[in-house]
């Protein structure tokens, strides 16, 4: 069920980069110890999921638990009954 899984849209590749490059930013300039630096990284964190909720919003996120389509699935009392 490999569409069923998590992550495998545009939005949450999206999402995660942009965090990850907010991690690496945070990360370095904490290590350099500069403030203003590490919360501009914070920042990018909270423009990921800014991003990665509007692109969801724009349909390019995984649609919701209502919105998919489950196959008919046969079952054996419903095939007996037709015989």
């Amino acid at each position: 069920m490999a569409d069923a899984s998590h992550g495998h849209t545009p939005a949450a590749w999206t999402g995660v980069i942009i965090a990850f490059v907010g991690f690496i930013v945070a990360g370095a300039f904490m290590v350099m110890g500069s403030v203003a630096g590490f919360w501009a990284g914070m920042a990018l964190l909270a423009v990921a999921a800014v991003v990665g909720g509007v692109m969801h919003l724009a349909g390019l996120g995984k649609p919701r638990r209502a919105e998919l389509q489950m196959p008919a699935v046969a079952t054996p009392q419903a095939a007996g009954s037709e015989a």
